[in-house]
């Protein structure tokens, strides 16, 4: 049964955060830079704004995507390049940056990635985060021909892996950041 926007239920989500030695809107400054994702992203190798105003809410970003054989190597998902669209719902310079996924028909879903940045000591705390509540278009096509525990071992290799990405990001965005 699909939940309604206000559901508290969560089908995925996942945080990493690391501390970074640079103030909060040095930090904003690189991660609201969708196109700049290929230089820390394990799967987006970059892409381009195409509507809106760069990092504006509202704006539209199309980013390119890869993924290599051996991800969740059992289940169908995409693999090799494929493009994706999001909408920013959140920019508040040094302060926060989300965007959720679009759907095939430009629509948003309930899949939220972001950044939040806050003041630690002399640097900022960095949180990568993502939340799905209702499955998107994809996960629903990945899923469609499951059954329960199969569905159930998908969410929790899908689970893993984008926790593991999420740390890998913040890693490399701190490596960015500090090495200016």
């Amino acid at each position: 049964m699909p939940q309604t926007e206000n559901s508290p239920s969560v089908l995925l989500e996942a945080r990493s955060a690391v501390v970074i030695s640079a103030e909060p809107h040095a930090v904003y400054s690189i991660v609201s830079d969708l196109p700049r994702s290929g230089e820390w992203s394990p799967e987006c190798v970059g892409g381009a704004w195409v509507s809106g105003e760069p990092g504006a809410v509202g704006s539209v970003f199309r980013g390119e995507n890869e993924r290599s054989p051996e991800v969740v190597a059992w289940a169908p998902v995409v693999r090799g390049t494929w493009h994706t669209e999001a909408e920013v719902v959140a920019a508040e310079p040094g302060v926060t940056f989300r965007w959720s996924m679009r759907n095939s028909s430009g629509e948003r879903q309930d899949s939220v990635w972001g950044f939040d940045v806050e003041p630690s000591g002399s640097g900022s705390l960095l949180t990568h985060h993502f939340r799905m509540g209702n499955p998107t278009e994809g996960i629903q096509g990945i899923t469609a021909e499951m059954d329960g525990p199969t569905r159930a071992r998908f969410f929790a290799e899908w689970q893993a892996k984008v926790a593991d990405d999420l740390a890998a990001t913040v890693k490399r965005i701190k490596g960015i950041v500090e090495r200016g």
